[in-house]
């Protein structure tokens, strides 16, 4: 039995003590109906609305298919530019091979905003068929949870509550989920001992889509210590005389080929330059247009509060202040008006700065995978508080990794509950058309009320999964949906403030998102020092 998500010191004695359940006993009946499930509602949705994303890979289809690579990085007849790394471009390439089957006409460059019933099919198609790399990680992953002692009913099993979990998790029904399915499979393989397999699909994940530098500390860390340093001292800190320069150098190889084969083309033809601006557009400013739930939504609306009070204080010329850019709803770059502004180096100092207590946690004592994991969802939610320019879909990868750890955990399930409903409710959008309001609320409902209901039951007897202010900040976005779902369409505001429903529902999701990477932390220090008294 493959054994993926436990490290070394504690895979093998999971492995023996613990018996197979569902997933194995019966075959994966039932996770076999679970993943059938969510492609059979996902094939229901073909003919709902679709974003800009659609139009974004149907114009990388279209070049990739019909103009020579040289061109790739240069081509910009569409706003939507190629702005992922190569081996990306190349997986579009071999996507639009299979393209030109539905409809030809997709992969002319010049057809802007093409989107015919043939086009809307095939993109949504390749996304259901790729799921199935993510299906199959999840599996893995159900496989090594540890089976509850004293129960039968799979229903109240932590494996099945995990596949619900991850399989119908509601930020992955409403956006594609083409690359978080790597993510999974890359920390099952760290974690149980695949050192070489986990380097090398994580270089792969990384040259598909380089947001996953976000995580990239915990695994360049974790390989580094738990690979390259062969042995521990008896308090399990690292033995320094155990360093394999074989082992550095094997990784090394392995990462390096992989962007070789990525990036060798573009530095042949000398266009290295050029694909490192598209992949890094530092003058898309600071926020995205929909302002994502992280510190830097509160520091913009902190700063707009400071420049309203000013003006009415008459310390500041509202004629001299910058004119609404940041609330503008567009990408671009802005100047803060009484607050410094921040610039690109801040946000990299200021995430490297929120992650190093996580990264040197898993250095001085790895912890196994509890500690990998947690570490990899600290650097994935540190990015997304600090970094620069962050898509509010980025906070699906410190979702995923939680949703393991909530099922065995109570503080972590707390967690995992706060996390999840602001993190997936801050979505909402994404999706702002009329039509796609009951599905959006519908689909939310039903997950969040599940992940409440089965992990209570889960962690039964272990005290109340949250606090009573944890209780009301949350049914608190049922108030912010009735506002900006309901009443501002109606109001007279809507012309004069289009942006106040955005603003309101990211900077409210924005304490519910800081509070949790806070009590994570909390959590990872009270570890620490149950070690050291041990």
């Amino acid at each position: 039995m493959k054994c993926f998500l436990f490290a070394p010191e504690l895979s093998i004695k999971l492995c023996l003590q613990t018996q197979p359940l569902g997933v194995m006993a019966d075959g994966g009946s039932w996770f076999a109906a679970l993943a059938f499930g969510v492609s059979l509602l996902k094939c229901l949705f073909i003919s709902a609305y679709h974003s800009t994303d659609f139009e974004v890979h149907r114009n990388w289809l279209a070049l990739t298919h019909s103009l020579p690579v040289s061109r790739w990085y240069h081509e910009n007849t569409s706003e939507w530019t190629l702005d992922y790394p190569p081996l990306f471009a190349w997986f579009e390439f071999g996507l639009s091979h299979v393209a030109q089957h539905f409809d030809r006409n997709m992969l002319v460059v010049e057809n802007l905003n093409y989107a015919s019933a043939s086009t809307v099919l095939f993109q949504r198609l390749s996304v259901i068929f790729t799921d199935l790399v993510f299906i199959y990680a999840a599996r893995e992953c159900c496989r090594c949870v540890q089976e509850q002692k004293g129960s039968r009913d799979i229903l109240n099993q932590p494996a099945f509550v995990l596949a619900v979990l991850l399989l119908w998790n509601f930020g992955l029904l409403i956006v594609d989920r083409i690359f978080q399915l790597g993510l999974l499979i890359n920390t099952a393989c760290n974690s149980c001992a695949h050192h070489l397999q986990g380097a090398l699909l994580f270089s792969i994940l990384l040259n598909l889509k380089h947001i996953y530098l976000y995580v990239a500390p915990a695994y360049g860390i974790y390989l580094l210590r738990s690979y390259c340093f062969t042995q521990d001292n008896k308090d399990g800190s690292v033995r320094w005389s155990s360093f394999s320069l074989l082992r550095l150098l094997t990784l090394g190889a392995i990462v390096a080929s992989v962007c070789a084969l990525s990036f060798g083309p573009f530095i042949a033809m000398g266009q290295l330059p050029q694909v490192l601006s598209r992949l890094f557009p530092f003058k898309r400013g600071l926020c995205h247009a929909y302002w994502a739930p992280n510190i830097w939504a509160l520091y913009n609306v902190l700063d707009k509060s400071l420049a309203m009070l000013g003006v009415r204080l008459k310390l500041l010329e509202e004629a001299e202040l910058p004119r609404a850019s940041m609330t503008g709803g567009l990408v671009q770059e802005f100047q803060h008006s009484v607050l410094p502004s921040v610039s690109p180096s801040i946000t990299l100092v200021c995430t490297l700065l929120s992650i190093l207590p996580a990264v040197a946690s898993i250095w001085w004592r790895p912890c196994g995978a509890r500690g990998f994991l947690r570490c990899l969802l600290l650097c994935a939610l540190g990015s997304f508080m600090f970094g620069w320019h962050v898509h509010e879909k980025a906070i699906l990868i410190a979702i995923l990794p939680l949703s393991i750890l909530a099922v065995e955990s109570r503080e972590d399930a707390g967690i995992f509950l706060v996390l999840t409903t602001t993190g997936h409710y801050s979505l909402f959008p994404l999706l702002f058309t009329p039509a796609e309001l009951p599905i959006k609320v519908v689909l939310m409902l039903i997950f969040t009320i599940y992940s409440f209901t089965a992990l209570r039951k889960l962690h039964s007897g272990q005290g109340s999964l949250l606090h009573p202010l944890e209780l009301v900040y949350l049914l608190g976005l049922v108030a912010v949906a009735i506002v900006c779902e309901i009443l501002f369409p109606l109001s007279p505001w809507k012309q004069r403030l289009p942006f106040l429903p955005l603003l309101i529902t990211s900077v409210y999701c924005s304490v519910g998102v800081c509070y949790s990477f806070l009590r994570l932390y909390v959590s990872l220090l009270r570890q620490r020092e149950k070690l050291k008294q041990l």
